[in-house]
């Protein structure tokens, strides 16, 4: 592998780490004694160093060292979790991501020792630091919870889970004392409890010889010299030996012998005078001597005076724990298996996507043509044809869907820094963090999103005393939710501030010339109103808002990935933004439609059902557009007016029912052609502003049809027709 391979690696491991890191320290601030938290937090930053230190960025190895030297007091029991070494870890979690950035690798050398002053300041109890209380021993870490973070735009990560197993294994460890040192056992305890904080203890013979030793067997996935490190700094006079004895990868705890499936066998296991020798404690032709001999090898090799008791209880206490580390390891590789996965580059997902892309449209000429030769076997071979690009377009896409919580994560810490700056004491509640979005629209979703939180965090929540005066909870919350609503993802932010104030805001629209003093509008035209350039409604600028800059910015960005936005607020109680996104921007299934020569897609999500339009319905409407639908008017809008399509309307026309957020209305049409595999083309700059269209497809005979922009259209109709009165 390439160094710069080998670097992006170890890049795309760090920002992972990173993500949860901040994750876990977040987490804290709400269960500060969480030891697994807590343990997850010292092991993100354990492989950031011992990656960092591998892959040759020493200036982030170093760094991150110092960081978690500190959580290695907390893990102790020896600093307690505060808010200002919470700030810190923070902003040194930001500090590595910018060094992982730098090309140097060094980022802001300044920055970076301000952080460790304050982190020192803070384990020194100087800054809001302080001693756990009744500090109980530390738990034993576990396995870090790997979770999928925000990855970068670069990548994407299918299922993680198998690339994110611990890779532990078995060790000998001795432990000698100095000659005529005076240690006592309980001294050499202390030792084994700090070195049980770095995995398992499976077994542990003390020899009372001349001068006592410990001879241990131990699982963990450190390496050797991270054990090693833990008897580097002791006062206690000992030398160790680490001995690797077994790697292996497993996924979960070592289990105990009883858990253990009989069914699966456990790999080769080396015999007890194999380890013997290998350990130096037997030659092999005193192995060789005795092997002629009918009684447990251990035992002879007692009773002949070769090794001690201890000695052969120590190597048969290592079998035993080999055979059962080997057993559960391959336990759990079976189980891993059954779920592997790799990781892809989204260039090539993106490519791969556009390859099926054509894919569909070759299929659909393909179709085109079989249809008119009336070939049977060539129908059945189109058929089968085209079943299979559907699963593959499905498939395809589905590879592209992400749990959009990827993207509600980084919110969290978004949300604590500005109400920290702003003074105010704010909980982010997230639900539906597992819908799932196309990577694509999660990416461009991002700053919306962003937008959308700090105007609810500066306009929406209000400071404590006020809330108190008001008689609401001192601490505000903003609930972020996603779900699934038909053929789309719709996302709600909701706050429980003082609302918007609809006078207000008609009264700074008339100031800007957007309104008449007289002109009547509703409530949802009103608040559409924060949307328009330069509208704002703050009293004071700030470095967070009142430029009037960031909501039409934010309404663009919707109307760019064909999605709406909409407001409902109530004074004095809150404001719900809804925000409703198509599930995929590359492939859609449409209703072709076709006027005079021209030939358009309607999105088949929002497409209801179709009914013919005559001139009979025309003359009873007395030029109306509207339709009277089983009792219900619909009003409709003409393709060949909008488009201006030159012809004549055929007698009998059709429309097209579409529904959206409640409300419904036609789109007439010439002739309804029937469902069509849509292949998203972008339009260039000449076109891309054109009103009421979305895109481009290319049908099956090489000519292209225009996809319509439904939301657009409602918005349009509606509006005509509250002007109509």
């Amino acid at each position: 592998m390439s160094d710069d391979m080998t670097t992006q690696v170890f890049k795309e491991e760090a920002y992972e780490l990173l993500g949860e890191l901040e994750t876990s320290l977040l987490e804290l601030e709400d269960v500060p004694d969480d030891m697994d938290i807590i343990n997850r937090v010292f092991r993100a930053l354990h492989t950031i160093k011992g990656s960092g230190s591998m892959f040759g960025f020493e200036a982030i190895a170093e760094f991150t060292h110092e960081v978690e030297t500190v959580f290695d007091m907390v893990r102790n029991g020896e600093l307690a979790i505060s808010k200002p070494l919470l700030t810190l870890s923070l902003s040194a979690r930001d500090h590595i991501y910018s060094m992982l950035e730098s090309p140097s690798g060094e980022g802001d050398f300044a920055l970076g020792n301000g952080i460790l002053d304050g982190l020192k300041d803070v384990a020194s109890g100087a800054l809001g630091g302080a001693p756990a209380e009744a500090a109980a021993p530390a738990e034993e870490p576990e396995p870090a919870e790997e979770q999928a973070a925000e990855a970068p735009a670069a990548e994407k990560q299918v299922d993680a889970e198998p690339e994110d197993q611990p890779l532990r294994s078995l060790f000998q460890i001795i432990i000698k004392v100095a000659a005529g040192s005076e240690v006592d056992e309980d001294s050499l305890d202390s030792l084994l409890q700090e070195l049980g904080r770095l995995g398992d203890i499976r077994s542990k013979v003390l020899h009372k010889d001349a001068e006592p030793w410990w001879d241990v067997v131990f699982e963990s996935d450190s390496d050797s010299m991270s054990i090693e490190e833990i008897f580097f700094f002791t006062d206690i006079p000992v030398t160790v030996n680490v001995r690797e004895v077994a790697r292996e990868d497993v996924a979960d705890h070592f289990a105990p012998a009883d858990e253990i499936d009989g069914e699966v066998e456990a790999g080769p296991v080396k015999k007890l005078g194999e380890i013997l020798v290998e350990r130096g404690d037997v030659p092999s032709e005193a192995i060789d001597a005795v092997l002629a001999d009918q009684k447990p090898l251990g035992e002879l090799l007692t009773e002949k005076g070769v090794v001690s008791k201890e000695k052969v209880d120590s190597a048969l206490a290592e079998q035993n724990a080999t055979k059962q580390f080997k057993t559960a390891s391959k336990k759990a590789r079976k189980k891993v298996d059954t779920a592997s996965s790799i990781r892809v580059s989204a260039e090539k997902l993106d490519y791969l996507v556009d390859l099926v892309g054509e894919l569909v449209i070759v299929q659909a000429q393909i179709s085109q043509v079989v249809s008119s030769k009336g070939d049977p076997s060539l129908t059945a071979l189109s058929e089968e044809l085209e079943r299979l690009s559907d699963e593959l377009r499905d498939s395809t896409l589905g590879i592209r869907m992400l749990p959009i919580g990827t993207t509600f994560s980084k919110f969290r810490r978004l949300v604590r820094d500005l109400s920290e700056e702003l003074g105010k004491e704010i909980d982010l509640h997230t639900n539906g963090a597992e819908t799932e979005l196309d990577k694509t629209v999660i990416e461009r979703l991002g700053d919306p999103l962003v937008h959308l939180l700090r105007n609810s965090i500066d306009h929406g929540i209000e400071d404590p005393e006020t809330r108190a005066s008001e008689g609401k909870a001192r601490r505000g919350t903003i609930t972020l939710t996603a779900e699934h609503s038909g053929g789309d993802v719709m996302i709600l932010i909701e706050d429980d501030g003082k609302g918007m104030s609809k006078e207000a805001i008609k009264v700074k629209a008339i100031e800007k010339g957007l309104l008449s003093a007289d002109q009547d509008l509703t409530d949802k035209e009103i608040f559409n109103l924060i949307f328009e350039p330069g509208f704002s409604t703050a009293q004071s600028v700030t470095n967070v808002s009142g430029r009037g800059v960031g909501m039409d910015v934010v309404k663009r960005a919707i109307d760019s990935l064909r999605g709406s936005i909409d407001i409902t607020s109530e004074q004095g109680k809150g404001t719900i933004i809804t925000i409703r996104l198509p599930l995929t921007l590359a492939i859609i299934d449409g209703l072709q439609v076709r006027v005079s020569d021209d030939y358009f897609v309607i999105p088949l999500s929002l497409v209801e059902e179709c009914v013919e339009l005559t001139a009979k319905d025309v003359e009873e409407a007395n030029g109306q557009q509207f339709v009277n639908l089983r009792g219900e008017i619909v009003p409709y809008i003409r393709i060949r007016e909008w488009f201006e399509v030159e012809g004549e309307s055929p007698p009998i026309e059709q429309i097209v029912i579409t529904g959206l957020e409640g409300s419904r209305i036609g789109v007439v049409v010439d002739t309804v052609i029937g469902e069509h595999q849509t292949v998203i083309k972008s339009l260039g700059r000449v076109y891309r502003d054109v009103e009421g269209i979305s895109g481009a497809t290319i049908k099956g005979d090489g000519t292209l049809a225009l996809i319509l922009d439904i939301p657009k259209l409602f918005r349009t109709v509606l509006a005509e027709v509250k002007a109509a009165g």
